[in-house]
């Protein structure tokens, strides 16, 4: 199971690992959006019988290779690709930096959210990173003022508002609870998962968000509705939550709209010490794509089997649920794990 953006193909994979013969392979996209949707679809494949165990991946060379925060090449073009995109790109807006900029000034002038409210989760990845040796920024300390006084980038996101660019890979073996109960680690149990979106106005991946209505909602309020009656959960039930950090303001947008406080009201939340080790929704243990690195969510799926399994280097004691959140764009997906206990 992979992501379509990805250049490592199933067989690949299999071949690499010593399997001799797929019976179920599947392409989920775009992106970001994926990682969830593809742990959804592999529970899928197995209870419909087509497969026994499934290994959910994702590799990409984003600092290497391609680098997703870079300009489109065709920001020349008028015409021909069929999307809204075109009507954005030759005038100037070219990168998701500028998008999400757009609506983080949306926030701002709509509920008075301020810089330093960003800046409370920026700080909370990096100090979650500082915590793990395995992140790129594990050793490299942050403050606010180191915060206010970065660059600004597409205002009012600043550097460190930007996730990394990373070369990384990332896995998951999904299987049957009867199975994973025999095997040597525990088990983080799926207890739902869920897929949704809001629709457009036009056709088309991002831009099409900047003609809503609302520019301070993601389509993660529609996944959260369908992904609460499933498991019969609320957030008041999450231990610690892994939430799509590609910007800091996408971090503050979910968690409004998955229901851990008003609309409105995210940067005051993250500001009064929420966030962190002891707060009331400890969030993005491992550093985060801000902090740790940007494998576009799949880590954030590994950091939430670590919590329930309770191997964190910032492990939430008692960790019992763990909300997975890829919900930065339409469609998005969203993953609830629970212990064995």
């Amino acid at each position: 199971m992979r992501c379509s953006h990805d250049t490592v193909y199933a067989h690949d994979l299999a071949h690499a690992i010593g399997v001799p013969q797929l019976t179920f392979w599947s392409d989920v996209g775009p992106g970001g959006v994926a990682p969830a949707a593809m742990v959804g679809q592999a529970v899928a494949a197995i209870l419909s019988g087509q497969a026994e165990t499934v290994v959910v991946f994702r590799e990409l060379n984003g600092r290497s290779g391609r680098r997703y925060g870079l300009a489109d090449a065709a920001g020349d073009r008028v015409g021909g690709a069929g999307t809204y995109d075109e009507f954005f790109l030759p005038y100037g807006l070219l990168t998701p930096g500028q998008v999400f900029a757009m609506l983080a000034r949306r926030h701002m002038a709509e509920f008075g959210t301020e810089p330093e409210h960003l800046g409370h989760i920026a700080l909370t990845c990096r100090e979650r990173a500082n915590a793990n040796p395995a992140a790129q920024m594990h050793e490299r300390t942050m403050t606010m003022d180191d915060y206010l006084g970065s660059r600004p980038i597409a205002e009012p996101l600043r550097l460190f508002d930007f996730c990394l660019e990373t070369d990384g890979a990332c896995a998951v073996v999904v299987t049957s609870t009867e199975r994973a109960r025999d095997l040597r680690r525990p088990p983080a149990l799926i207890r739902a998962v869920a897929q949704a979106s809001i629709p457009d106005p036009q056709p088309g991946m991002m831009y099409p968000i900047l003609m809503r209505d609302s520019l301070t909602e993601l389509p993660a309020a529609a996944v959260a509705r369908t992904l609460w009656s499933r498991a019969g959960l609320g957030p008041g039930d999450v231990d610690v939550a892994q939430l799509y950090d590609c910007f800091t303001i996408t971090v503050l947008l979910q968690l409004e709209d998955w229901g851990f406080c008003a609309k409105g009201e995210g940067g005051p939340f993250a500001a009064s010490g929420n966030l962190g080790p002891g707060g009331s929704l400890p969030i993005n243990t491992a550093g985060g794509h801000l902090s740790e690195g940007y494998v576009h969510g799949m880590n954030h799926v590994l950091e939430g089997v670590r919590q329930i399994r309770g191997t964190s280097t910032s492990q939430v004691p008692g960790a019992e649920t763990c909300l997975v959140a890829t919900t930065p764009l339409p469609p998005g997906s969203g993953l609830l794990l629970r212990s064995d206990g």
